[in-house]
């Protein structure tokens, strides 16, 4: 069985030489670095009774040095409020983006990460028909439907969201109730199927998550502005 947590302490000196350039008057307390089995590329780091506990995805374990420099700086520089530098950010952002780690993350949030499935049948409104309507009227019937749920709570910030790892369309139930016009929730989930169509693209270091394409499609909506006004409300 692999091991959850994985001990680094050939990352402790990176840390500390970037612990001393943006802190350089300050002692460098101890560091607690351990590469996690995470679902996601996460990193966090915390400061308790003195000592920094940095967790990383094991994703980055065999980032180049360079990237996790611009880690340990992003991280740093947040949790002591400083300005991140634009070249490590840039840095840390081309490295995650690649098609490489893009496709490595993908793996673990499909093999790792699970999805909770409710129902795609509400109170008031059928998912699955809605979208066997929309794949009619605008892509021709020959998007081939993800799954679709319901959240399980009545969620007002996240209201759609695809996930390409689980193939997967979640809307909150918050539209789930007679006084929803039908026209808000089609187009709901009229966007999210367009990322089905339109997957995220990788271009010069940086995600393209609505490219032109989508937002030309997007604007084919009938009903785009009482729909978007709804939302606004909501």
């Amino acid at each position: 069985m692999l091991a959850l947590t994985i001990v680094s302490t050939t990352l402790i000196p990176i840390f500390e030489e970037q612990y001393r350039d943006l802190r350089p008057r300050a002692p460098i307390p101890p560091f607690d670095i351990r590469f996690r089995r995470f679902t996601s590329l996460n990193t966090t780091i915390r400061l308790r009774e003195g000592r920094l506990h940095v967790r990383l995805s094991d994703v980055l374990e065999h980032a180049p040095d360079s990237v996790h420099h611009a880690i340990a700086h992003i991280l740093l520089a947040k949790l002591y409020k400083k300005p991140i530098a634009p070249t490590y950010a840039d840095r840390y952002r081309r490295h995650v983006s690649s098609e490489a780690v893009s496709r490595q993350a993908e793996h673990i949030r499909q093999t790792r990460g699970r999805k909770r499935i409710l129902t795609p049948v509400g109170h008031h409104y059928d998912l699955d028909e809605v979208f066997e309507s929309l794949n009619t009227r605008f892509f021709h019937g020959l998007l081939g439907r993800p799954t679709l749920t319901w959240s399980a709570h009545h969620a007002r910030r996240m209201l759609g969201h695809y996930d390409a790892a689980h193939n997967t369309i979640v809307v909150s139930r918050v539209f789930d109730r007679p006084d929803t016009p039908r026209c808000a929730i089609e187009y709901l989930l009229y966007h999210e199927m367009l990322h089905l169509k339109h997957p995220v693209r990788v271009k010069a270091g940086r995600r393209c998550v609505h490219s032109r394409e989508f937002q030309a499609e997007e604007r084919l909506f009938p009903e785009l502005d009482e729909a978007k006004a709804y939302l606004k409300r909501l």
